[in-house]
């Protein structure tokens, strides 16, 4: 079958390991190194490279290579390089390709399957399109392993008499993530996560970046944001102050010939301390705190009867950081696990899990939560934007959970199944990750027919709904697959008869209204956002109307009213 790697594929770097004698190894790269920088971009040839020769020529190329794309997967943003357009997905391929070329000479033969880390709070359309890019890289992808629950492996894999609760707290480049777990007998079994995965170095790197900008406005009266070049080396050098701070108290950051106006040269020289720089990403870790709360809720674990913490992610490494969790939940954390490995070498040891290199009665087993709710669409009372929870968060997968549910009209003969990611009640609030149509209801009176609907979530953290109608055994079903198919497009009708349906008359003056703004708006950027949502809620409400969903019809008025007015 071939041997089974494991690969941390990070915002800032990329990391593989595979289980020799029991114990994961780390992988080691082209260039002798087992970090490889997550970075991708074009040679002067138009050649694509990756890792350290990318790195290299960010500051002299900029607008031909890209960095930190991990924060963009499962989006539809698109990635520039020079004149070349990727999707996330392609870029993170190259870099899962260039793992597996390296991987594959370093272990002297073809290396075509992994396990692959994400952050624990990526949702089902992030997570698909890491495996996506996995398969477009060549792995078959047997598993898709939370990066907490990894380090915890990581840690497990030599501790497997230990009984205690752990606390993972991961920081790295661009997520943040805290994970629950509890060791005992060989098992570790995650009890609850949470996180932001819009939190990490890269933001600490941002703070001094803004930070050393406004002292050169102040001393030359200009800004340097406009030059891409000159934002480039300021990066580059903010990095490596931060880093510096960390064994320091404070580091000078000298540019010459940074900028310059009139064609003189500016440089910039400023002196950055330790205090400072806290000072600046306080407000960032206590952003920390909150999703560390929910685990503790949710878990029911209190954080007096943690008996370890350990820090896991580059960013763990900064003295702030460690003194936060130490005050915030009174004890000391600590780096039993390489903070920059232990995720990878985590995959490895799920990827002897899976090949039998390790054994399941006797070596250790893991259990992992969902660490979303996840429902659907329904109606509640007069209201179509009810969230009905069918899997809480935070529920130990694999799983597998029912909800019946009631045909809501007189002669209704099929329905749509909304699947929706989130804490709200209102899906609105929530994350829509998919649909399909169910047909084949008997018609008659409301309330007479049930649908059931069931969600199996798997331990890769993809999803399966299945509805059926319960009198006849009729059945529809979908996974969740957001990157290789557009459901939402899928499931669109032509909307354009509504003028002609029954409830046209009651709601053709919001139409209109809504339309004219749109018109009004159109091209306009500040109100790009606004109207994604309007022309959403326009085309429910006329396929509310054309189905003669009066319900559904009104809460949708009642929405697009309140975006209009904001």
């Amino acid at each position: 079958m071939g041997m089974i790697i494991g690969i941390d594929l990070g915002t800032s770097t990329t990391e593989a390991a595979v289980l020799r004698d029991g114990k994961p190894v780390m992988v080691l790269n082209f260039d002798g190194r087992a970090d490889t920088p997550s970075v991708v971009g074009l040679d002067d040839s138009g050649n694509t490279v990756v890792g350290e020769k990318a790195a290299a020529q960010l500051l002299l190329s900029p607008d031909r290579t890209v960095r930190e794309v991990k924060r963009l997967m499962g989006s539809k943003e698109k990635v520039r390089l020079g004149t070349r357009v990727s999707s996330p997905v392609e870029i993170s391929s190259m870099i899962l390709s260039y793992v597996r070329n390296f991987a594959g000479k370093y272990l002297g033969e073809d290396v075509d399957r992994a396990v692959i880390s994400v952050p624990a709070y990526f949702d089902e359309i992030q997570r698909q399109a890491t495996v996506e890019a996995g398969k477009l890289a060549g792995f078959t992808v047997e598993r898709i392993l939370n990066e907490p629950t990894a380090a915890a492996l990581s840690y497990g894999i030599s501790h497997l008499e230990e009984e205690s609760y752990i606390l993972v707290y991961d920081l790295g480049g661009g997520t943040f993530d805290v994970t629950l777990l509890e060791m005992f007998d060989g098992v570790l079994e995650v009890r609850a996560s949470s996180g932001d995965n819009q939190l990490g170095g890269k933001d600490f790197d941002g703070r001094l970046v803004e930070h050393l900008s406004e002292r050169f406005r102040q001393k030359h009266g200009m800004f340097p944001e406009d030059d891409i070049y000159a934002m480039a080396r300021l990066h580059q050098a903010a990095v490596e102050c931060k880093i510096a701070l960390s064994g320091q108290e404070e580091y000078r950051v000298l540019l010459p010939v940074f900028a310059e106006t009139d064609g003189i040269p500016l440089e910039m020289d400023e002196t950055v301390t330790r205090e400072q720089f806290e000072e600046l990403i306080m407000d960032l870790l206590e952003r920390t705190h909150d999703p560390i709360d929910v685990v503790l809720a949710d878990s029911g674990v209190a954080a007096a009867d943690l008996e370890r913490i350990l820090l896991v992610g580059g960013s763990t490494r900064i003295p702030l950081v460690q003194r936060d969790i130490e005050a915030y939940l009174g004890k000391k954390p600590s780096f039993q696990v390489d903070p920059d490995y232990a995720v990878a070498q985590g995959a490895a040891v799920q990827a002897g899990i899976i090949s039998g290199q390790i054994d399941g009665e006797c070596g250790i087993m893991i259990t992992d939560v969902n660490p979303y709710t996840l429902g659907i669409r329904t109606l509640y009372g007069y209201s179509a934007d009810y969230m009905s929870v069918i899997i809480p968060r935070n529920v130990t997968i694999p799983v597998t959970k029912k909800q019946k549910y009631f045909t809501s009209w007189d002669g209704q003969t099929d329905a749509d199944i909304e699947v929706y990611q989130g804490e709200s009640k209102s899906v609105e609030r929530n994350h829509r990750i998919g649909n399909f149509r169910i047909c084949g209801i008997p018609a008659g009176p409301a309330g007479k027919e049930q649908l059931e609907v069931a969600f199996s979530y798997n331990l890769n953290g993809m999803l399966n709904v299945t509805a059926t109608v319960v009198s006849t055994g009729a059945e529809a079903s979908i996974t969740i697959d957001m990157v290789q198919a557009d459901l939402e497009s899928e499931t669109r009708v032509d909307v354009e008869g509504w003028k002609e349906a029954p409830l046209a008359a009651d709601y053709r003056t919001i139409i209109r209204r809504a339309e004219r703004w749109l018109k009004k708006h159109e091209g306009d950027a500040g109100h790009e956002e606004d109207a994604e949502e309007l022309e959403e809620l326009l085309y429910r409400l006329k396929r509310a109307v054309l189905e003669d969903d009066g319900f559904g019809a009104e809460a949708l008025e009642d929405e697009i009213r309140d975006l209009l007015e904001v």
